[in-house]
């Protein structure tokens, strides 16, 4: 593909991510456009962008929700090309579709590529036919007779899925018989609301899961290659919450293993850009199976910039713009572990309560090895709008074991008044001995460390001693 240079590109989003990309702009000499809401209108993204435009009202379904509206502020300001980020419209194949459509290039994959992996069931289709294991599931449910059908075969329990979900948004675990009938509806339901399509399917739940993804990059050139995996086993309410790069439970040939499905399905739909595929390996048996893959830019790809040295942003731009990768596979070096701590304006000691205020301190860590991927600043007011990420914390180190020391210690340095975060949460997790030893499942937050932490406060134990401070 003819190469198609850019000079000037619309960012589709907010937050920490805008401020990424608009340095990753920056590096390659590109000018930067924040498309903003009201809300956002004093943001970092504002300021520090070549200029910024407001797009609409506070609430996100207004402003960086409305295609539309971002594809006529690109035009307007004469940007030609849109980074969407993640979340929001970034694995929408319309808003991809309407750009090209208007002659702005889409950094991300074609909008058949997103289209085809977007449905978690043809994405499995995909998968098989790229000879990549699933977990034992069906096909789209068209009632309770098909899901009894199939707790018939399989058993319990069942986790219900939504067919364009993500996020966990429509997702129930049933145990039993009894629950089936309601599981279905309100999983229905909630994909509905959240998807626009009430599609669901069914697959055996596997109770000692790791969420392990690896993170590929693809060229219009026919150039696929991987940087290794991540480990998001730590998560609650299928919320990621601590990811790391390696993975503690990934040795070398499982690794090759992973690799090689994730690249023959990025190859099945001629991937371009920034993804991931994410798996399941059973903690048990060691067998493992495609989850799904996301089309877009991870939320956790530092972890893995860090141990392969690379600029997955940077990347993407020279991609979009008809380069080809700017390395081979064997260019790729791992070194060091890194692990990623989301840092949340949310209260962990009230059931992680959302909390916008204003940040009266902000002074993260500025240390070697300790990278701060932020929008925030002292003064800053977090709107009750959207996320609340305020913050990732990366470490890189020599070992995990250094890493885990070094998160600690940096998490304790990082000053923060004004409204409660998880940083307490985080500390806590990272000196228990199942995270230090490897033992964490993506049902671990909630079945025992917070679990034990709700114990110990009936039992009226110090908060400090129970996992969860307030």
């Amino acid at each position: 593909m003819p190469a198609r240079p850019l000079k000037r590109v619309l960012i589709a989003n907010r937050g920490e991510i805008a401020v990424r990309i608009i340095r990753a702009c920056q590096t390659l000499g590109l000018e930067t456009v924040a498309a903003v809401s009201q809300a956002d209108r004093e943001s970092l993204p504002a300021r520090l962008a070549t200029r910024a435009v407001c797009i609409g009202p506070s609430p996100a379904r207004e402003s960086y929700l409305r295609p539309e509206l971002l594809v006529t502020a690109a035009k307007g300001t004469g940007c030609d090309a849109v980074h969407p980020g993640y979340g929001f419209l970034s694995e929408r194949a319309a808003f991809a579709r309407l750009c090209t459509q208007a002659g702005v290039t889409f950094i991300g994959p074609s909008a058949k590529a997103i289209e085809a992996m977007g449905d978690k069931l043809s994405a499995v289709q995909l998968a098989a036919a790229a000879g990549v294991p699933r977990v034992p599931g069906s096909g789209r449910v068209a009632g309770l007779p098909d899901a009894h059908a199939f707790a018939a075969r399989h058993g319990f329990p069942i986790l219900i899925k939504a067919s364009a979900g993500g996020g966990g948004r429509g997702m129930r675990i049933v145990h039993r018989q009894a629950d089936l009938a309601r599981a279905l509806d309100l999983a229905a339901t909630e994909a509905k609301g959240a998807f626009g399509d009430p599609s669901l399917y069914l697959e055996t739940f596997i109770e000692r899961a790791r969420h392990v993804e690896i993170q590929v990059l693809g060229d219009s050139h026919g150039n696929v290659v991987h940087l290794g995996e991540r480990d998001c086993s730590t998560q609650r309410r299928y919320q990621k919450l601590i990811e790391e790069a390696a993975s503690p439970a990934v040795d070398a040939d499982l690794r090759e293993a992973l690799a090689g499905a994730a690249i023959r399905l990025a190859r099945q739909v001629n991937y371009q850009g920034a993804g991931t595929v994410e798996f399941i390996v059973d903690d048990d048996t060691r067998r493992w199976y495609f989850l799904e893959m996301n089309t877009r830019i991870q939320v956790e790809h530092p972890v893995t910039e860090m141990v392969a040295g690379r600029d997955i942003v940077v990347e993407q731009l020279r991609v979009a713009a008809g380069a080809a990768l700017s390395f081979t596979q064997s260019d790729v070096k791992l070194a060091g572990h890194a692990i990623e701590c989301r840092i949340n304006a949310e209260d962990p000691a009230r059931g992680f309560l959302p909390s916008p205020g204003t940040l009266q301190i902000w002074k993260p860590p500025q240390w070697p090895g300790v990278r701060i991927d932020s929008h925030c600043y002292a003064g800053y007011v977090v709107p009750p709008f959207y996320d609340s990420l305020l913050a990732k914390v990366i470490v890189h180190a020599g070992t995990r074991a250094l890493a885990i020391d070094n998160m600690r210690a940096a998490l304790g340095a990082f000053e923060v008044a004004g409204v409660p975060t998880t940083i307490p949460f985080h500390r806590d997790v990272l000196r228990h001995e199942d995270f230090r030893f490897a033992r964490v499942t993506t049902r671990w937050v909630e079945e025992k460390f917070l679990a034990a932490a709700a114990t110990g406060r009936q039992r009226g134990q110090a908060p400090s001693d129970i996992g969860v401070r307030p």
